[in-house]
């Protein structure tokens, strides 16, 4: 198979979850409706959040920054996949595969980072609650944000550039639905291993960094909850932290599962599958977690409908 320098790969084909021909519009649809209700879910709690004001606190400004991060997260890979599926066309060119990595990547980041905050934002109100608004306030919150944003940006960029100095096969089929960046990095045709300590030294400080903190900032959360004596005070305490618990338990054991198949069948087949819990069913499942969960955020939901119905376009309290 010839091999051309990365500057002459045109274009890559995007193989999909399956080839079976018979099981596309069950893709299709099964797709579709996951990536609309994850939309319209996360969408209704930005909505929700940013209508009510009750709602106007640390906790849920990140739960609405992780909503909108969600949203991006699945639109960088199944609106392409889709149209790949209803136009029969597998083709994404060279420079769009860079882009949906770079993004894909990004949001990623930002997901683990976001729940990193959120995870420091619960031991902040349960270890120190005295002091919570205080340390806690609008600028922290958004400086927290911000510096997400900041690594995020930082880390899929050096990702992508450490990309373009591959090179590639003239005709190249991509095993998955998305161009995700291990699968890239294995099926290059040149030297990749500075590829792969950027992309593993990446994943360390990353995820594995961002996982420490949250475990120790659970250890700090539950010895805090061991020492108040009533059981009434105690479950008020957890209560705030499960939902948030869940996600992350989710979302880390569909990351660490789509490791393990990959690395334990070596089929991109299974990998791709195994990635679709992720990068669709995690977003989608996290507003159905947190609302099912949460008191506050089910009567802000309450208000929303309300004003849908009866108001109809939503006044943004300020």
């Amino acid at each position: 198979m010839a091999i051309r320098n990365l500057t002459g790969v045109s274009q890559f084909l995007l193989l999909g979850v399956s080839e079976e021909l018979k099981l596309q519009h069950f893709i299709f649809g099964l797709f579709l409706s996951m990536y609309l209700i994850t939309v319209f879910g996360n969408l209704l709690i930005i909505l929700a959040v940013s209508s009510d004001s009750h709602l106007h606190t640390p906790m849920y400004f990140f739960l609405s920054n992780l909503s909108f991060v969600d949203i991006c997260f699945t639109s960088t890979t199944i609106p392409k996949m889709l149209w790949n599926i209803q136009t029969q066309r597998k083709v994404i060119t060279y420079e769009g595969c860079i882009t949906q990595m770079y993004f894909f990547t990004l949001f990623a980041g930002l997901d683990i980072l976001l729940l990193t905050v959120m995870a420091y934002d619960r031991f902040m109100a349960i270890c120190h609650p005295l002091h919570y608004t205080v340390i806690m306030n609008p600028q922290v919150c958004e400086l927290l944000v911000l510096v997400s944003w900041v690594i995020s940006v930082l880390h899929s960029l050096l990702e992508s550039l450490s990309l373009l100095r591959l090179s590639f096969c003239t005709f190249l089929e991509i095993p998955h639905f998305f161009c995700e960046l291990n699968q890239m990095i294995q099926l290059a045709s040149s030297d990749t291993f500075l590829n792969n300590v950027v992309m593993y030294s990446g994943a360390v400080f990353l995820a594995g960094g961002s996982f420490t903190c949250i475990l120790h900032s659970y250890s700090r959360i539950v010895s805090s909850i061991g020492r108040i004596s009533s059981s009434q005070g105690k479950y008020k305490a957890f209560s705030t932290c499960a939902s948030h618990l869940s996600v992350v338990s989710l979302f880390y054991c569909t990351g660490l599962g789509v490791y393990l198949s990959s690395a334990g069948t070596h089929s991109f087949h299974s990998s791709a599958t195994a990635s679709v819990m992720y990068t669709v069913v995690t977003p989608m499942l996290n507003p159905f977690i947190y609302s099912l969960r949460n008191k506050d955020l089910k009567k802000g939901l309450k208000k929303l409908f309300r004003k849908l119905i009866i108001k109809g376009p939503i006044g943004i309290d300020g």
